[in-house]
């Protein structure tokens, strides 16, 4: 915590803390002195597997397959024909161009599974277009900003294949479990548009122009290569045709051939993508292989099963456990990044959870939510930033922020659905699985 508070990035923190102390731990045996050339061979030899047989992993290659599929989906215009579709269909409806928005924020979000990429593609194409039709500042940009919070629940998404990974859960199943809640999320903010618009009518002028049916149908074809792509993901996988991992490669050599035959990427596109997943998959292995060494360090501390024996003693009720955990989740989301939460977590947390009877499937919707909220929650919400880093002219994030707080109700109420009631995450896995 004191490395991530003098701003050091998340991996190098985890991997050197990690790595200083499982050489300590080896070194100082109890009841020895200190020796350091005892320790360094196990911990070096304990440190090269972990992070060995997580890169190894034969599921965390949907990661980069799914970060390049979101890219190359942008460039192919993929994702501009599901917002162009929505903003025709919905131009009529208060605060319709949010609502497209939002919509649009969710096929990115079906396709790549990173909301941060869902909320820098998005934003560069739906702000600029609200403010032409005098949307404020606040709507245009906050609508984008808690749509790309859908890249977190909506499948793929890249933390539940983390998730997956760590706890050693079905990542199929997880992304089945985030579908309702996905969807609900998404109706939530459309809901609070249609509120918004009605409550400030000057914040989300109506517009005046009467699309005919055969454009709206002609904009309706248009997103067939997204539809494809849902049926690759959600057919595919729970139709038993291939696993997620093959799901993902199908989907990229798809979005890689239409976009080729169609003309839409050309050879700069095509490395721009290649470059920008290069970078985002190095970035989050190199995080991810640090809180393996961790979760290696803390497994031979024994601190998880000391804890799992306070919490008993202490004969806290379960709701007591959650909510805390909850709150802690909502207090580091404001601060951490969505990976580096979850990872600096999960070795304390799980063993609870299991302990207390719960579903890790359930528990892994609950944790997206509360790192998809973290998303837009000051001082640090990441997608805030991105927003207004990418819209020209930029607009001031307490601007960005002012307009979030009004989704972070319903936010909340979602969340409050997913805890209270279990059945809305497990429904889906339970019927298809």
């Amino acid at each position: 915590m004191l490395l991530l508070v003098i701003r050091v990035p998340i991996g190098f923190a985890l991997m050197s803390v990690a790595s200083a102390c499982v050489l300590l731990v080896f070194s100082w045996r109890p009841g020895s002195e200190l020796n350091l050339a005892y320790g360094i061979r196990p911990a070096v030899s304990l440190i090269e597997n972990s992070v060995f047989g997580f890169v190894h992993s034969y599921s965390l290659s949907m990661i980069p397959m799914f970060i390049a599929a979101g890219h190359l989906a942008y460039h192919a215009r993929i994702t501009t024909d599901i917002y162009d579709s929505a903003r025709i269909w919905m131009a009529r409806l208060p605060g319709g161009l949010a609502m497209a928005s939002i919509v649009g924020c969710g096929g990115f979000a079906a396709v790549s599974g990173s909301s941060l990429a869902c909320a820098s593609a998005m934003g560069r194409i739906c702000v600029p277009e609200m403010q032409r039709y005098g949307y404020s500042r606040e709507l245009s940009t906050s609508s984008v900003a808690v749509g790309g919070t859908l890249g977190s629940l909506i499948p793929p998404s890249v933390l539940f294949i983390v998730y997956g990974i760590f706890t050693e859960s079905s990542v199929s199943q997880l992304f089945l479990a985030g579908v309702l809640p996905g969807i609900l999320s998404l109706f939530g903010y459309l809901l609070t548009v249609w509120i918004w618009a009605k409550l400030k009518p000057d914040a989300a002028p109506i517009l005046t122009q009467n699309y005919p049916l055969r454009e709206k149908l002609a904009a309706g074809l248009k997103v067939w290569p997204a539809m494809v792509l849902v049926v690759i993901i959600i057919g595919g996988i729970y139709g038993g045709v291939f696993t997620a991992t093959e799901a993902a490669a199908i989907c990229l050599t798809f979005i890689l051939a239409f976009g080729l035959l169609s003309g839409r990427i050309n050879f700069s596109q095509l490395k721009d993508s290649l470059r920008e997943t290069a970078i985002s998959t190095a970035s989050l292995f190199f995080i991810s292989a640090g809180a393996k060494v961790f979760v290696s360090f803390v497994s031979l501390t024994g601190v998880t099963a000391a804890l799992v024996a306070f919490v008993n003693d202490a004969e806290l009720s379960n709701w007591m456990i959650l909510f805390s955990i909850v709150l802690i989740y909502l207090v580091m989301g404001m601060f951490l990044d969505p990976i580096g939460t979850m990872l600096l977590t999960l070795p304390f947390v799980i063993p609870l959870i299991e302990g207390m009877g719960y579903e890790l499937i359930w528990f892994g919707v609950v944790i997206v939510k509360l790192l998809e909220i973290g998303l837009v929650t000051p001082p640090l919400g990441l997608n805030v930033f991105v927003v207004s880093s990418v819209v020209r002219p930029e607009v001031p994030v307490h601007v960005v922020f002012f307009g979030v707080m009004k989704f972070l109700v319903i936010d909340l109420m979602v969340l409050a659905v997913i805890v209270l009631f279990p059945v809305v995450s497990l429904l889906l896995p339970s019927l298809i699985g």
